[in-house]
């Protein structure tokens, strides 16, 4: 069995992306879930994370050996298991180079619009640097639809780069992003999966508030609603 260990839901994007994939896949494991504490989290989670960080998955059958880091759980998986890439050689050669892009890049995206799905931002600051990740994300998602066909990035169904960029699909709702062409479609078309729904409402339910968290959120714009539990 697996366990995988994750941070708060309403926050933690790294933790979302393994979560969603094994959830999609019906991909079986055991979710523990640990709240991000006030300050740094590296003593806490270092007693079941290597690097002190979420996620990081363990594999019972494997003599509870540690996974860390979600690009590395990801490959783990895909040696274990059908489906978590393309199985054509060159749709899963692009969604690979698509994840790794995401996972090294997109940092004033990352900076500007920190995950937190209970919330609505407007007067959002358009930075330069943000203006262009946005612009890459449209070249991207509209690069991998058309190329493979979707309705999914690397073809007709939900694949780890997928995974990857749903994230993206939280951030889009909470803070207003739009995109152009078919890429216009693909947040609402990620935020309406199952699994997806199934984070959604849970991060809702949370009602663990961190402060580092919330000041990135309040430093982004206006918080115009606040759909989470009463903290």
């Amino acid at each position: 069995m697996y366990v995988l260990h994750i941070g708060n839901k309403n926050y933690s994007s790294w933790s979302l992306r393994p979560w969603v994939l094994m959830r999609a896949l019906d991909i079986p494991f055991e979710e523990r879930l640990t709240p991000f504490p006030t300050g740094s989290s590296f003593s806490l989670f270092r007693s079941f994370s290597p690097n002190g960080r979420v996620p990081c998955l363990v594999d019972d059958g494997w003599d509870g050996w540690a996974v860390w880091d979600s690009l590395a759980i990801v490959e783990y998986l895909a040696e274990r298991h059908q489906g978590v890439w393309p199985d054509d050689a060159k749709a899963r050669a692009w969604a690979r180079s698509a994840a790794a892009e995401m996972h090294s890049s997109f940092t004033a995206l990352r900076n500007l619009c920190p995950m937190s799905c209970g919330v609505r931002v407007v007067s959002l600051p358009m930075s330069n640097a943000l203006k262009h990740d946005l612009f890459r994300l449209d070249d991207l998602w509209n690069d991998g639809l058309a190329r493979f066909g979707g309705p999914f990035l690397a073809g007709d169904r939900f694949t780890a780069v997928d995974a990857f960029f749903a994230p993206v699909a939280f951030r889009a709702q909470s803070y207003g992003l739009a995109f152009e062409g078919a890429a216009a479609a693909y947040p609402k078309r990620l935020l309406n999966l199952p699994a997806m729904r199934e984070w959604y409402a849970a991060g809702l339910a949370e009602t663990w508030r961190e402060p580092d968290h919330e000041a990135e959120v309040n430093a982004t714009g206006t918080i115009v609603e606040d759909l989470r539990a009463t903290a």
